[in-house]
């Protein structure tokens, strides 16, 4: 084994675009709304979130633990449900 290889072992790429099992939980940003939808953004993946309480309207720049509904391979979109808050940005 060259000296490159033993320094670059277990390196991965990570995709701009992600997927998602259905039922999979995952945190992330909400980083916007769509249509008056609130979605979050992992990459160029983007989830359409479905929220629980009515307290939750508004979840721009906060870290929520998400659950994946619905997942489509090609377009790499998705809808999920926001199972809690998790805190806010930093920024």
């Amino acid at each position: 084994m060259s000296r490159l290889d033993a320094f670059s072992e277990g390196w991965s790429f990570r995709s701009s675009t992600p997927t998602f099992e259905r039922g999979q939980e995952i945190a992330a940003f909400v980083t916007g709304r769509e249509n008056g939808t609130q979605i979050a953004r992992i990459g160029d993946t983007v989830l359409r979130l479905d929220t629980a309480d009515e307290g939750d309207e508004d979840l721009l720049d906060t870290r929520v633990r998400l659950r994946v509904e619905d997942f489509d391979t090609d377009d790499h979109t998705g809808r999920a449900t926001v199972l809690e808050r998790l805190g806010e940005s930093s920024f």
